[in-house]
């Protein structure tokens, strides 16, 4: 039991980090302003600016890892 929900979070947490991708590579976002509820818009707020701070980390780490060289 406790295995599965360690594994939707993970799923949840990489679904995050590929809009927080797709955000910085488009400028698409979810439109979370539209959500009535407050809470609800709070809750999806705070789930993208997971997947932001995991997208920092992640470029952290590639950009000091020898592995990895930037092309413009």
């Amino acid at each position: 039991m406790l295995g599965k929900l360690f594994h939707y979070a993970a799923d949840a947490i990489l679904i995050s980090a590929i809009l927080a991708g797709i955000k910085r590579s488009t400028g698409l976002t979810v439109a979370s302003n539209k959500i009535e509820n407050a809470d609800v818009r709070s809750a999806v707020d705070k789930y993208l600016s997971i997947g932001e701070w995991i997208m920092d980390q992640g470029i952290i780490f590639v950009s000091t890892s020898k592995y990895f060289e930037r092309k413009r």
